[in-house]
């Protein structure tokens, strides 16, 4: 297997990691679940980071993977006190429950649920007779308002 091929591996998993963690991120709203999340985006950038190094037989994304992974020992001591104190402060680790957690003077966030959009009904094309050129309004030569 040669060098570019196994950068191409490395760069895959790196981005498989780092789009798992970003839906995980998105998608959850328990706390501990999100900084893990956070967690894996950060393995995925380090993982290419380290596969570049490699390519280029360069020292430097590894020894930015020293600090990357400094910060995210950091960032999860500062997320585990952020969990204790938000589980302490409600009982739950719901990610909503920071909208309480304001300064006096802040109105509390509502979150207005969107209204539904109208149905409209399906249109069903149909075939012209054979031989007959189909009628088009004038609107949709000049602008079609679906593809």
């Amino acid at each position: 297997m040669n060098e570019l091929q196994l950068l191409d591996r490395y760069l895959l998993i790196g981005a498989l990691l780092f789009g798992i963690g970003l839906v995980g991120f998105l998608s959850r709203r328990n706390m501990i679940v999100m900084f893990l999340a956070a967690e894996m985006m950060l393995q995925g950038v380090s993982l290419s980071l380290v596969a570049w190094g490699r390519f280029h037989n360069d020292w430097g994304g590894q020894m930015l993977v020293i600090f990357i992974l400094t910060v995210a020992a950091c960032e999860a001591g500062i997320a585990l006190a952020l969990v204790l104190m938000l589980y302490h402060r409600s009982g739950k680790l719901d990610i909503a429950v920071w909208q309480t957690l304001r300064e006096a003077n802040q109105p509390r966030y509502v979150d207005h649920q969107l209204p539904d959009e109208p149905v409209q009904p399906a249109h069903w094309p149909s075939l012209p007779t054979a031989g007959v050129e189909p009628r088009q309004p004038v609107e949709e030569l000049i602008h079609r308002s679906h593809v």
